[in-house]
């Protein structure tokens, strides 16, 4: 079957290489000169399957409420006149209830530990090199109350299997000591050793690489323009793809089947096929330091819950990233932000980088208000969705893309997980040596 992949972030590059496994002959397009250009390019860096936990939870609205018209806030609400951004506000909302919470935290550990365990199955595969380290992710809290309200999603993600294991503040020390400048202000922390880090732009053109060797055919500089149909209700479906090209040509792509993995520009593609996405963009940012002092700098990944960073080490840099604002479309860089999280990262780890030089970046997360993606059929028969992966779209990434594989070959992917236009189903085991379905 010929299948046409809309993006290659993360999330596309991983469809089309499982597309391909599975026999399909596939095209991705780009409309940037590469892949992992855009959101998947300077992440955090994370396989945070411990980091499931989702930004809609009981604390958040009065959170939320405490930092409106902070600059620098974790997380910062733009009020715009769009409708969109006030139906994700108040859907974010309304799932912010605890049950809510609790079902969503279940369906994001699900699809994550069933991603990173596919990761390590393409990293063994492929031998694509991207910094990996898997030396787990420890969370730490500066603040008490914080800390007693992680407490309960921890619990819940080791009924799940994930092994989120509550610590002291001496055992953070113990498992990162580069935090030991920090230790009358840490209250307490979490350790998941099963968790990794790396470099999610090498992985990603890395991947596309190997891809393209076993003839996946990548079309960069072309942009999607919409998308063709016929047909109307059950019988209606996509005929092709227009789109304008390297040369500035207008062309329509035939396919059989079409994958969505556009993120947050996703919504303006099937708006005009009545499938309305609840996906909002969700500002994210980074910064990335050259370590100057290695042995200042931490080895294991982190996550600073009080301030919404996450920390990775990347062979000789130091990238950190986080905070979220909504604030529609725009990628301009809040120069406030920034230098919130160099100053945070310097009181950390006081002499460890070159401060003075930092590489700032932003790319837009695509935001649900659940923080579920929307991974499976859309209600045209030949449109398939793997988008909406927020702030989790490196640690989905592999297992999304196996998942959407299996889909559009007419199978029910191995996970228990809520897949859109399809029911639950009992999951089949997978364990990190499970070979890849053709």
């Amino acid at each position: 079957m010929k299948v046409i992949v809309l993006g290659a972030g993360i999330i596309g590059t991983a469809s089309a290489w499982f597309l391909n496994k599975a026999g399909h002959d596939v095209t991705v397009i780009e409309r940037q000169p590469g892949a992992a250009q855009e959101t998947s390019f300077a992440n955090g860096c994370q396989i945070s399957v411990s980091h499931a936990e989702p930004w809609a939870n009981p604390a958040a609205p009065l959170k939320i409420l405490k930092w409106l018209g902070k600059e620098d806030a974790p997380l910062l609400f733009r009020f715009r006149p769009e409708w969109l951004q006030w139906r994700w506000g108040m859907e974010f909302l309304r799932q912010c209830t605890p049950s809510r919470t609790a079902d969503n935290i279940r369906q994001i550990v699900s699809i994550a530990e069933y991603s990173r365990q596919t990761l390590q199955a393409v990293r063994a595969e492929t031998g694509v090199d991207y910094d990996c380290q898997t030396k787990g992710i420890l969370h730490f809290y500066t603040d008490e109350t914080e800390f007693q309200q992680s407490l309960p999603a921890a619990g819940l993600m080791r009924e799940l299997g994930c092994p989120r294991n509550t610590i002291t503040t001496d055992e953070v020390i113990s498992i990162e000591p580069s935090l030991a400048s920090m230790r009358d202000k840490i209250v307490g922390g979490d350790f998941t050793a099963t968790d990794e880090s790396g470099d999610v732009y090498k992985f990603t053109t890395g991947l596309a690489a190997k891809a393209a060797e076993a003839g996946v055919n990548f079309r960069f500089n072309t942009t999607v323009t919409r998308l063709l149909t016929e047909g109307s209700g059950s019988a209606a479906r996509i005929t092709g793809v227009e789109v304008i090209d390297a040369t500035g040509r207008h062309q329509v792509l035939r396919a059989d089947a079409f994958v969505l993995a556009m993120g947050s520009f996703s919504v303006q593609l099937t708006k005009p096929l009545g499938i309305d996405l609840m996906i909002y963009p969700g500002k994210g940012y980074s910064a990335t330091y050259q370590v100057t002092n290695p042995e200042r700098a931490p080895t294991v990944s982190l996550t600073d819950d009080g301030y919404k960073l996450v920390i990775s080490r990347l062979g000789d840099r130091l990238r950190v990233a986080g905070t979220c604002e909504i604030n529609g479309y725009t990628r301009e860089l809040n120069m406030t932000r920034c230098e919130a999280i160099t100053r945070r990262t310097r009181e950390l780890f006081p002499d460890a980088c070159d401060y003075e030089n930092p590489v700032y970046w932003t790319g837009l997360r695509p935001l649900t208000p659940s923080n579920v993606p929307y991974i499976g059929k859309s209600k045209i028969s030949n449109l398939f969705l793997n988008t909406g992966h927020g702030t989790l779209g490196w640690t989905m990434g592999c297992g999304s893309g196996r998942a959407i594989a299996e889909i559009v070959s007419g199978r029910i992917p191995d996970v228990n997980f809520a897949f859109t236009g399809m029911k639950r189903h009992r999951p089949v085991p997978v364990t990190v040596t499970a070979p890849l379905r053709a």
